[in-house]
C-alpha cells in the first residue's frame, strides 16, 4: 500500500465514481427509509475532496491530510453524515499524528475512527446504520494486522465484511434516525448509508489492489 497522501486522489476518485454510479439505487433506498437527500450530500463532499486532490496529494503527513478531509465533509456533507464522517477522520488524524504510517497503524487508526462515531452517533452494530458496515471492516483490519494477513488477501477480506455487514442491514429493525419511526416498514430493506459505506470502501479497496 502506499505509504503517502499522494494516493489520496484515487482513492477519492474511486468513492466518487462508484456513489454516482449507484446514486439512482441509494436514493430510492433512502426515500423509503429516509430524508432522500443521503446520496445528494455525499457527492458533494466528494466532489469537494476532488477540487482538493492536488492539495491533499502534496501533503507529506497523513495526519494533516485527513484532518483537512474531516473539514471538508463536515462542511459540506453536511447533516449526520458529515458529522459522522468528520469524526471518523478527525479521530484517524489524531490517531496518526507523529506516527509512520503503515498497514497496523492504518488499521488502528480506522478503528479508533470507527469507535469515535459510535461514540458520536451513541449507536453501534445491529441498529441499521453505516456502522453495520464500518464495524466489521475495522474488526477486519486489525485481525489481517494481527495476523500479517497479505495485502491481495486483506482487500479481499475487506470486500466481504463491507458487504456482509451491508446486507445484514435487511432484515434489521431501525432505531435510529427518521427511519426508526416506520417500525417493521424497515425491514426488508438495506440501509443507504451502510449502502454507500459499503460501496466506497469497496471501490477503494479495488483501486488499491491495482497498485503496482
Amino acid at each position: 500500500m502506499p505509504l503517502t497522501p499522494a494516493i489520496l486522489p484515487q482513492l477519492i476518485q474511486a468513492a466518487l465514481e462508484t456513489i454516482d454510479a449507484h446514486a439512482e439505487e441509494v436514493t430510492r433506498l433512502d426515500q423509503t427509509l429516509g430524508d432522500g437527500d443521503h446520496v445528494v450530500n455525499l457527492q458533494r463532499g466528494l466532489k469537494a475532496l476532488s477540487e482538493q486532490s492536488a492539495e491533499l496529494a502534496a501533503m507529506g503527513d497523513w495526519s494533516q491530510a485527513l484532518q483537512k478531509i474531516a473539514m471538508t465533509v463536515m462542511s459540506k456533507i453536511g447533516g449526520a453524515s458529515g458529522s459522522l464522517y468528520g469524526t471518523l477522520f478527525v479521530a484517524m488524524s489524531k490517531a496518526l499524528k507523529d506516527k509512520p504510517m503503515d498497514f497496523a497503524a492504518f488499521a488502528e487508526a480506522f478503528h479508533a475512527g470507527v469507535e469515535a462515531m459510535k461514540q458520536r452517533g451513541r449507536s453501534d452494530v445491529g441498529e441499521k446504520t453505516m456502522l453495520d458496515t464500518l464495524v466489521p471492516v475495522a474488526e477486519c483490519l486489525r485481525q489481517a494486522a494481527e495476523a500479517g494477513t497479505p495485502l491481495d488477501q486483506v482487500l479481499a477480506q475487506v470486500k466481504e465484511a463491507a458487504i456482509a455487514g451491508m446486507e445484514s442491514t435487511r432484515d434489521m429493525l431501525a432505531t435510529k434516525g427518521r427511519a426508526s419511526y416506520l417500525g417493521e416498514r424497515t425491514r426488508g430493506i438495506v440501509d443507504a448509508g451502510a449502502r454507500t459505506s459499503q460501496l466506497m470502501i469497496c471501490a477503494i479497496a479495488d483501486r488499491l489492489a491495482d497498485q503496482p
